[in-house]
């Protein structure tokens, strides 16, 4: 008998069916972020980060084209097991030599290349209008702005990126989750909280007035409690962002993780909303201390947030996806030890007797559930895991790192 036979017959004393968890999880689509490999920078500007949207150290190999970062993300792909997505920020926008225009005026065309990478690997798109790095950023304001010209031109991106998401949502099949947060607040404390967000209402409102298909692109609204730069106020904040959405018609709700104070749990938020919402998005982070945007670990927090989607039966109303960047470590293996840690997550979670629980839970039979709780933990996971890779041919986690050290060594140490 192989491990992962009787890692099998372990499981299913519990009452679990591991090939229904393995076929649930490779069919759960996750979002690969695209900027984990460039820092953030993107290309269309060539200053520094700004709007509170900082990433620290300097490892060698960065991709600077479109060309390198669609080659490192493909390596990163091949590391991973399951079902991706691709996520797309504006700034990401590829021009032809000698085109440029502003944030304002993007079109489809302009996301064509990435379209056919993503068509050519089977993927969807989201996708992220960019309200930060812009020398159209005024004193820190983009849609909450009291300069109607500045508050103008990012409505005006708005509605661009809701034409250039039905595109991507036509283009390839699957709908894209378009998700819109601005940086906007304030260093220290205001004069008005309400008239920010006044304008802020008003300014997504007349992005979302531009005419799509709603089971094509799904509008979310992402909250955020400070940042660097506005650490006394945001515009978008939690109770802002989940008002907007419910009211209203075809908005979802978007939780970032690190995007709370670090005694908020997104893990018991998302039974919470999905009370309410039929669909709810997700950018999964690994904050430490405040949003740090980590790479993702398959530390306490992130198996409790995979465990909430399955337990909810939430893998078909929750959009999941990766959100952070780490420039002090090789960005490739960041994407991919993220990306892999959220899937060991969501399989641990789908191995989860979830159903005995809730029935010792309704039970009151709170001594048992907290013995079944932790006996569960340990578990064979890493048998089913090794077996989940290695039928989607993703080399095992003891083999993975020489991967990384290869491509390093033939690729990324040779840029300049």
């Amino acid at each position: 008998m192989t491990r992962f036979e009787s890692a099998k017959e372990i499981y299913a004393s519990y009452g679990v069916d591991v090939e229904a968890a393995m076929k649930a999880c490779m069919e759960a689509p996750v979002s690969l972020h695209c900027w984990q490999g460039d820092d953030v920078i993107g290309f269309d500007h060539d200053g520094p980060l700004t709007g509170g949207i900082q990433t620290t150290g300097n490892y060698p190999g960065k991709a600077k084209t479109p060309e390198q970062l669609m080659d490192d993300m493909d390596k990163a792909l091949s590391l991973m097991p399951g079902k991706k997505k691709l996520n797309l920020h504006a700034s990401y926008a590829i021009f032809e030599p000698g085109e440029f225009v502003d944030r304002d005026k993007l079109e489809p065309k302009h996301f064509k290349k990435w379209v056919e990478f993503a068509k050519e690997r089977n993927m969807g798109i989201d996708f992220n209008p960019t309200f930060f790095s812009s020398d159209k950023v005024k004193d820190g304001l983009t849609l909450s702005s009291p300069d109607e010209e500045t508050r103008k031109f990012w409505i005006e991106h708005g509605k661009a990126c809701i034409r250039i998401s039905q595109y991507f949502a036509e283009e390839t099949g699957v709908p894209c989750v378009m998700n819109i947060w601005t940086g906007d607040g304030f260093k220290d404390v205001p004069a008005d909280r309400m008239g920010p967000r006044m304008r802020y209402k008003d300014s997504i409102e007349q992005i979302l007035a531009e005419p799509f298909d709603k089971n094509k692109v799904k509008p979310c609204v992402e909250s955020k409690v400070f940042g660097i730069g506005v650490e006394a106020y945001t515009a978008g904040s939690a109770e802002f962002t989940l008002s907007f959405a419910a009211s209203h018609d075809g908005c979802l709700p978007l939780m970032d993780n690190g995007h709370y104070h670090p005694q908020e749990y997104v893990s018991d938020k998302i039974p919470a909303l999905l009370c309410f919402y039929p669909e709810i998005a997700l950018h999964i982070t690994r904050g430490v201390r405040w949003d740090s945007d980590h790479v993702l670990l398959l530390d306490d927090e992130t198996r409790e947030i995979a465990k909430e989607i399955v337990r909810c039966d939430g893998l078909n109303r929750v959009y999941m996806a990766l959100d952070y960047f780490d420039a002090s470590i090789n960005r490739v293996s960041a994407w991919a030890v993220g990306f892999r840690s959220w899937e060991k997550a969501l399989l641990a979670a789908l191995l989860t007797p979830h159903d005995t629980l809730k029935k010792l839970q309704d039970e009151s039979r709170f001594t048992e559930l907290m013995a079944v709780h932790e006996a569960v933990k340990l578990l064979p996971l890493g048998d089913i895991w090794e077996e989940y890779c290695a039928r989607q041919n993703v080399v095992s986690d003891r083999d993975f790192f020489a991967e990384i050290q290869k491509y390093e060594d033939e690729v990324l140490s040779k840029r300049n």
